[in-house]
């Protein structure tokens, strides 16, 4: 490989996907709690199970919320429904798969740190969190607002589509389950130069009744994903004829789903960030409200970096924070440029800038970036970061026009 040629792959996941599918019912039970209960603590962790004879459903956690009582199987059932598992063919039927429920309430040494309601409350854990941005994928249209690595946008982009166009029934043979994995090339300053290469598994119908061999049948679904999907995503000027493009490596997707793989809560956590580009401190997001660090301060880094490279005052930047439990201001704040910082600027100053600019004690994030709102079901697939959701960017993607000014005076 040529010294000035650097390959970087990201991969993500469709909503149908056995772990995407915990998470999905994680934060369902968690907007049903806020939904009812703005203060609800909430720590739910999902499995997913099925085999021919039926599937299961198991349900985990603690979760103190004022009544009245919610029924959680409904919910999961319905999380489960929505994205498409209606049929235990496709790997589970949401309507009579088993459903167990082993929740318990907060432990009270947990919930008398946390509760204050005010400014003082503490953090629901220790533990580590960090947030990225760059700019690399502003100067494409379609992108313009992430300041997300080109790998994982794309990649998460693709596995929305995926959903999307079976969903709306533009490719009726598709099945909730799916991946995708996009490699970018990058060429001399850490520019990107073209797509290498692009993934993409998608569970289908047996049409074998349609066409008289797999290869035919392969070869339909191969076409049907470049039209559909892979062509609506990719910008032009980063795809040509020597990019890779594998659909569905074995040749056939039909059994996936839970019945294929079993699913848990959590284990997407690189899908859910930055692909790989940024770091993780192991933290996983769904079925966690927003007093638990894990979420709302790797929302806040996230956010913070996001103002300093649309601040133009690094072209990169890592945030990292890490807290103690029961303790309101984050133990460690740092930041990080990876050599990118703008000519006049340090990372010593975007750091002191950043710390006067920012509030990252959990409840002042949670009152900041109106954290409390049922919002999260629509965070479980697709990304946390770089994305639109129904009614705009979340609010961690929101950038402040006033924040950006602000960091850029003295």
């Amino acid at each position: 490989m040529s010294h000035e040629r650097l390959l970087f792959t990201s991969e993500s996941v469709t909503a149908g996907h056995p772990d995407k599918l915990c998470d999905a019912i994680s934060d369902a039970i968690l907007d049903a709690c806020l939904s009812q209960d703005p203060n609800a603590r909430v720590a739910c962790e999902t499995l997913v199970k099925g085999t021919s004879e039926g599937s299961s459903i198991v349900l985990a956690g603690e979760i103190t919320c004022a009544p009245p009582e919610i029924d959680y199987a409904a919910v999961a059932r319905k999380a489960a429904g929505d994205i498409g598992y209606t049929d235990q063919a496709y790997g589970m039927d949401a309507t009579t798969c088993d459903v167990q429920v082993m929740i318990t309430t907060q432990s009270p040494e947990i919930s008398q740190g946390v509760s204050q309601g005010n400014l003082n409350q503490g953090a629901g854990d220790q533990g580590l969190m960090f947030g990225y941005a760059t700019n690399e994928s502003e100067v494409y249209p379609s992108l313009q607002g992430q300041f997300m690595p080109l790998s994982a946008s794309l990649s998460q982009a693709l596995t929305r589509r995926l959903t999307e166009v079976r969903e709306t029934g533009l490719l009726p043979w598709a099945r909730p389950d799916g991946k995708s994995q996009v490699t970018i090339e990058y060429g001399a300053y850490a520019k990107p130069r073209r797509v290498w290469a692009v993934v993409i598994a998608i569970q289908h119908d047996d049409m074998l009744d349609r066409f008289n061999t797999e290869e035919e049948e392969h070869a339909f679904i191969e076409s049907e994903i470049m039209t559909h999907v892979i062509e609506p995503i990719i910008p032009t000027e980063l795809i040509d004829s020597k990019t890779d493009i594998i659909v569905n490596g074995t040749g056939r997707f039909v059994q996936g789903g839970p019945h294929a793989d079993a699913g848990i809560t959590g284990r997407k956590i690189i899908v859910d960030t930055y692909g790989g580009m940024g770091r993780h401190g192991g933290g996983a997001f769904s079925g966690k409200d927003p007093s638990k660090v894990d979420r709302s301060a790797a929302y806040a880094a996230r956010w913070a970096a996001k103002h300093v490279v649309a601040a133009g005052l690094a072209k990169r930047c890592e945030i990292q924070l890490a807290y103690a439990i029961g303790v309101a201001e984050p133990v460690s704040v740092r930041v990080s440029t990876d050599g990118s910082t703008a000519p006049g600027f340090t990372e010593e100053e975007i750091s002191r800038r950043v710390r006067q600019h920012f509030d990252f004690r959990p409840r002042a994030i949670i009152e900041k970036l109106d954290l409390l709102t049922p919002i999260y079901s629509a965070t479980s697939a697709g990304g946390h970061f770089g994305r639109e959701a129904e009614g705009g960017f979340f609010p961690w993607e929101q950038l402040d026009d006033r924040l950006i000014s602000a960091l850029q005076q003295p």
